[in-house]
């Protein structure tokens, strides 16, 4: 074995979560994104297999495993054209704050949940005047006795109606320096001051997206998660794991995309033999088997430099990966639409819906811009350009 190829272990459990998923299908999930319905189904079955907490410590009801086995897990499933966005969300970032930084009570009380699939927790850090910017977060958590009262705004928040919590990020007055920190509170969606509502988007997908408005929502102090000073390491802790299940959720799209094309281009003849034989045809989807294989390979490089405690290398791993996952996702897609010529565009084909949901991935977690920021930063030693 070297070590750019996976454990047999990381293999078989991508061929098991590819045939769980493949039972399922992209008409399956289509289906229930266009009705409205959720993809509960699925999301309990990988619970139940123990795929959904793979990442997690196993005395709280996880697999025990790193962030590269639930980015394989991310990637099959999207590659079976059943992406769960929140699988994002939920066990990468929530599960691995907790896991780092919860007390022991606080593990016990939500990582069994979100491991069987049967709490599952969105993640709330955007706003609609901060963007990208987390030093521009407004939503405030001030002390009053025992409690924290937190007000604020959240937006395009995931799934908030199909999860019990929310891992709020809010920023805290320091009593001693007057300054503001970040904080993390986990904050049940039913309490008293906390309302959510849809934002219709273009985007085919059965998680929807939601403001949050946070009014004098009162908190008891277990529901600080890590220092109350722990300040942004405790945040990053979480946002690496987010880029490179990003990256995964990418590539896992461009390999469902390129593979409906390719079998499209074997099958569908219009002069002589089959369109795939033609180099206009060939060669796009050849680059971008070539890109998506790059993106792949800088994935296992960020997600095994994570699992070995390099977060600094893991940064710049992550942030590359997810920069060359989203644009050879939109490359695949546009390059399988085109094959596909007019059935490109028709639901029936369904190549068309996921022109807007690859798009997506070149401005969230964090743009492509923000991530060309970072490599001139600090890969390339350049000033600071904002």
């Amino acid at each position: 074995m070297t070590n750019y190829t996976e454990s047999d272990e990381r293999q078989a459990l991508r061929r098991e979560v590819a045939k769980l998923a493949g039972k399922f299908g992209r008409e399956w999930f289509t289906e229930k994104a266009r009705s409205g319905e959720k993809t509960t189904e699925l999301w309990l079955e990988i619970g139940k297999n123990g795929y959904l907490g793979i990442n997690i410590p196993e005395e709280y009801g996880g697999g025990g495993g790193g962030i590269g086995d639930i980015a394989a897990v991310c990637e099959e499933l999207a590659a079976q054209g059943c992406p769960l966005l929140l699988m994002v969300v939920s066990p990468a970032i929530c599960g691995t704050i907790i896991s780092r930084y919860g007390t022991e009570e606080q593990k016990h009380r939500w990582l069994p949940g979100i491991c069987d699939g049967t709490s599952t927790m969105a993640f709330a850090i955007t706003e609609p005047d901060a963007g990208t910017n987390t030093h521009n977060i407004t939503t405030t958590a001030r002390r009053d006795g025992d409690e924290w009262v937190l007000n604020g705004r959240k937006i395009y928040i995931s799934g908030v109606d199909e999860a019990d919590n929310v891992l709020v990020v809010a920023r805290a007055e320091d009593a001693r320096t007057g300054k503001v920190k970040p904080v993390l509170f986990v904050v049940p969606t039913d309490a008293a001051g906390f309302e959510a509502r849809p934002i219709p988007m273009e985007i085919v997908s059965p998680e929807l997206q939601f403001t949050v408005f946070i009014d004098d929502v009162r908190l008891s102090d277990d529901a600080l998660v890590g220092d109350e000073d722990g300040g942004l390491v405790q945040l990053f802790a979480g946002l690496n794991p987010e880029r490179i299940m990003a990256a995964s959720f990418s590539t896992g799209l461009a390999r469902y995309a390129l593979d409906r094309a390719a079998s499209y281009a074997k099958e569908r003849t219009v002069f002589q033999g089959p369109i795939g034989s033609h180099q206009a045809i060939a060669h796009p989807l050849a680059q971008s088997k070539i890109e998506i294989e790059l993106a792949r390979l800088m994935t296992q490089k960020a997600a095994a430099l994570y699992d070995a405690g390099d977060d600094l290398g893991a940064g710049e791993a992550a942030n590359m990966a997810k920069y060359a996952a989203a644009e050879a996702a939109c490359d695949a897609v546009d390059r399988a639409v085109q094959t596909h010529g007019g059935n490109g565009i028709t639901q029936e084909y369904g190549m068309a819906g996921l022109l807007v949901a690859t798009r997506a991935g070149r401005i969230a977690p964090v743009s492509r811009e923000m991530i060309l920021n970072f490599v001139a930063m600090h890969s390339l030693g350049l000033p600071k350009s904002y």
